[in-house]
C-alpha cells in the first residue's frame, strides 16, 4: 500500500497516511464544509455536533463536540485522519494526538488563511485537484466581492453571542472580511483576535451599523427584544437610532463560521447590506 508522510507543524509530529484518506473524521466545522465542497462528503465518516455546514454534514455520525470525543465511536470508524482546529480545540488535540492521526489547522486571522486552511485539508487528505479547484473558486468569489469605492455608512460593530457577548479585533478573519467588502470594524485596531466588548467604548465609537449574531442553535431571535437590550447597553447610538441593526440569518454560526461559506454567503450578505444602505 502506498503511504505518505505528512508533518504537522502544530503538533510537531509526522503522520503516516494512505495515498488517499477514505475514512475522515472532522471536529472542525470549517474543514467539514470544505471537504464537502471538494466533493469528498462520502469520505467524511464522523463529525462534531457543530459541523452543520452543509446540510448533508448533519447526517454524519457525531463523534464529539468542541473539546470532547467519543473514543469508542472513533475506534469503530478507524479514521485515516482526524482534522481539528487550534484555539478552543487545543485540549482536544492533546487528548487525541497520541492515539490517532490528528492534523490541526490554525484559526484563520485573515481571509487568505481561511482559504489556505480549506485547501490544506484537501491536500493533506490526498485530493490535490479537488483542493486546488476549491482554491480557485474561493479566490474568484472574493474577487467579485472586492469593494473599491468608499461607503458613506461603513463603520460596523459586530457582536456574537458565544455564551456571552464577544466582538473581534485586528487578528481575525471577521475583521479582514468586513474590511474586504468595504466596511470598517470599529475595533479593527485592537491588538487581539477577540475581546469582550466594552459597552461604553461602543457607545463612544458610535457605529453606523450593528451586526448581531445570536447564540448558535438559539431560536430566540426577536429583533425588537435584541434591539431593546442593545439600547439598554449602548444608549441611542446611531446604528440603533436609525434602525441599522441586522440580525444574522438562521440558527447556525454565520460570522462565527470560518469555512468557505464565510466567503460565499456571509460576506455576500454583508456586502448587500452595505450596498443597500449606501444607495443614496
Amino acid at each position: 500500500m502506498v503511504v505518505r508522510k505528512i508533518y504537522s507543524e502544530i503538533i510537531q509530529k509526522e503522520l503516516i497516511l494512505p495515498e488517499k484518506c477514505e475514512r475522515i473524521v472532522s471536529f472542525s466545522p470549517a474543514i467539514t464544509e470544505a471537504l464537502f465542497m471538494m466533493g469528498l462528503g462520502e469520505l467524511v465518516k464522523g463529525v462534531s455536533v457543530y459541523c452543520v455546514h452543509p446540510e448533508e454534514a448533519r447526517k454524519k455520525i457525531i463523534v464529539g463536540s468542541y473539546n470532547s470525543f467519543k473514543e469508542k465511536v472513533i475506534d469503530e470508524i478507524n479514521p485515516d485522519i482526524i482534522f481539528t482546529t487550534t484555539g478552543y480545540q487545543l485540549e482536544l488535540i492533546k487528548n487525541l494526538r497520541d492515539k490517532y492521526p490528528v492534523y490541526p489547522l490554525r484559526l484563520p486571522p485573515t481571509l487568505s488563511e481561511l482559504i489556505a486552511n480549506s485547501v490544506e485539508a484537501g491536500l493533506v487528505a490526498g485530493y490535490y485537484d479537488e483542493a486546488r479547484k476549491l482554491e480557485v473558486d474561493l479566490f474568484n468569489e472574493l474577487n467579485s466581492l472586492r469593494q473599491e469605492n468608499n461607503y458613506f455608512l461603513n463603520r460596523i460593530y459586530l457582536e456574537i453571542d458565544l455564551g456571552g457577548p464577544v466582538t473581534f479585533g485586528a487578528y481575525s478573519y471577521i475583521t479582514d472580511g468586513i474590511n474586504f467588502v468595504g466596511g470598517e470594524n470599529i475595533f479593527q485596531n485592537e491588538n487581539c483576535e477577540w475581546m469582550l466588548p466594552d459597552d461604553k467604548k461602543v457607545a463612544e465609537l458610535n457605529p453606523d451599523i450593528i451586526i448581531y449574531e445570536p447564540k448558535m442553535f438559539s431560536k430566540n431571535r426577536d429583533r425588537n427584544e435584541i434591539k431593546k437590550n442593545l439600547i439598554n447597553r449602548f444608549g441611542e447610538i446611531d446604528a440603533l437610532k436609525y434602525d441599522r441593526l441586522f440580525i444574522t440569518p438562521g440558527i447556525y454560526d454565520f460570522f462565527a463560521h470560518h469555512g468557505p461559506s464565510f466567503i460565499l454567503k456571509t460576506l455576500k450578505w454583508l456586502k448587500e447590506i452595505l450596498d443597500d444602505l449606501n444607495k443614496n
